[in-house]
């Protein structure tokens, strides 16, 4: 797994990269994020991920080890030292008061909710031939071994677990698992009593929507944004507030909203990463108004280029920010589990309302078997697998359009994801057309006019992860084809 630290603030605060760098991993060990005897990457690694020299990484190891926070040992690597990390417990600074809906209050109270809608979601269908629409991986390369093996130690418990192991909640063992991952590679100090699991995440977010939204209120949502936030948003009676998107994602607004759903490591489905200032500008809206803000942190486990982005999660003090996350992209399809980390006063609503439909959280063995997956660093070299493989064709895919069909779409690639968003160069009459004509040549993608929220520029969004480098190639040269057969007519 790739490791990660928010990076950003400290490279505004400190001149030089190799203090920044040192008071970063300072940080996380006083904070809890990097545990006692966790294995720090090597030099060259932080160089990488950082855009340093490898002797200012160096500079900053000699520093925390001059100061007793790491221990150097000879051919095994760098670790943080016993009890250099500051003992967890509950946060210094309290947090407020969730503003929970009338069913969230209601809930609470014991009344039952028995009639609320579920929004439940229609598939959308692939087509024929070559599909550039991207809601599949590359399960050929999942390691199935490895994972049946960690099926067959799930299935080995001679007894039931513990009643705290089959709460709502989820399996503790993978939300620790969780936890660690989520200090490791993406900054944020989670605690595994406030990590909830879900039946994919697409549950979390509707139930988190259930809990606060009432009939009527304001709910921010990006436009384009992910066409499932939407149904969930009007299914509990929610006014939407379209919030426009640029190259550095949202832009932010005085809203007289109460929720925001944002999607700021890369922005769905452009691409766009939001930068630091917005994101201190969101969680400032969010202090202001007393508002709560989903992270949707979809596809970010799979980043090929440029410097790990922080969450927002990692900038909130005030507990503001709840940070959903899946594994339905990093593992196989069929495996439905999305998790949720949230602020401390959202934890029992959420817990009430998630027993409400599910007492006992479904599909325990895989979740056992995850855990172990995790734990024993399987996932992490099953991302690390990945992110080479899907790096491989997400520049493929990228080389050939510019090459063969820049005259027909401006790319937005960006350094992660699944897919790539691609505005189309002429006019609605003729994207329209050419979706038709490339249907002919057996070619399918998905339009980006399903994520609007108002009328806009055609786009398109190509899915890549799921076809290899031939199939890429040939997608592309039938669309060419098409266009050519358009001009001819």
């Amino acid at each position: 797994m790739e490791f990660g630290l928010p990076m950003e603030s400290y490279l505004e605060r400190y001149a030089y990269k190799y203090l920044a760098l040192y008071h970063a991993l300072r940080d996380a060990i006083l904070d809890g994020r990097l545990q006692e005897g966790e294995r720090l990457p090597a030099t060259r690694e932080l160089a990488r991920l950082y855009g340093m020299s490898r002797g200012s990484a160096a500079q900053s190891y000699d520093m925390l080890l001059a100061e007793g926070y790491v221990q150097a040992l000879v051919g095994s690597g760098t670790f943080v030292a016993r009890g250099a990390a500051r003992v967890r417990g509950e946060s210094p600074c309290s947090t407020p008061d969730p503003v929970l809906s009338t069913w969230g209050r209601r809930l609470i109270e014991g009344i039952s909710t028995a009639d609320h809608r579920s929004g439940i979601l229609q598939p959308v269908e692939d087509g024929q031939g070559i599909s550039f629409i991207g809601d599949r991986i590359a399960s050929d390369f999942f390691p199935y071994p490895e994972w049946r093996s960690c099926l067959n130690y799930a299935g080995s418990f001679s007894k039931e677990p513990k009643p705290e192991k089959l709460s709502a909640a989820g399996y503790l063992e993978l939300r620790r698992a969780i936890a660690g991952h989520l200090r490791f590679t993406r900054g944020i100090q989670a605690e595994a009593e406030h990590i909830i699991m879900f039946s994919g995440s697409m549950q979390g977010i509707l139930l988190l929507s259930q809990l606060l939204i009432d009939p009527g209120d304001s709910v921010v949502l990006e436009n384009p944004c992910y066409h499932g936030i939407r149904k969930a948003v009007l299914s509990c009676a929610g006014k939407i507030v379209p919030a426009e998107v640029d190259r550095e994602g949202i832009v932010p607004d005085h809203w007289n909203a109460k929720l925001l759903f944002v999607t700021p490591s890369r922005q769905y489905p452009t691409g766009s990463v939001l930068t630091l200032e917005r994101r201190r500008q969101l969680l400032e809206w969010a202090r202001v108004r007393q508002a709560v803000i989903i992270e949707d942190d979809y596809d970010s486990e799979f980043r090929w280029g440029g410097r790990p982005m922080e969450p927002l999660k990692t900038l909130d003090d005030e507990g503001r920010v709840v940070y959903v996350g899946s594994f339905s992209k990093t593992m196989l399809p069929g495996l439905r589990l999305g998790y949720a980390v949230l602020p401390e006063a959202l934890v029992k609503p959420a817990a009430a309302a998630k027993a409400l439909y599910e007492p006992v959280s479904p599909g325990l063995l895989e979740q056992r078997a995850l855990a172990r997956f995790i734990s024993k660093g399987g996932y992490g070299r099953h991302l690390r697998r990945m992110t080479r493989l899907y790096g491989e064709r997400h520049r493929t895919f990228c080389r050939e359009m510019e090459a063969k069909a820049s005259h027909l779409f401006n790319l937005q690639p960006g350094d992660a994801g699944l897919h790539v968003y691609a505005e189309w160069i002429h006019g609605t009459e003729e994207y329209e057309r050419f979706k038709t004509a490339a249907g002919k040549k057996g070619v399918s993608f998905r339009d980006a006019a399903l994520y609007r929220l108002s009328p806009g520029p055609p786009a398109a969004c190509f899915g890549f992860a799921h076809l290899d480098e031939t199939d890429i190639i040939e997608g592309i040269d039938r669309m060419v084809r098409a266009w050519k057969d358009m001009q001819n007519i």
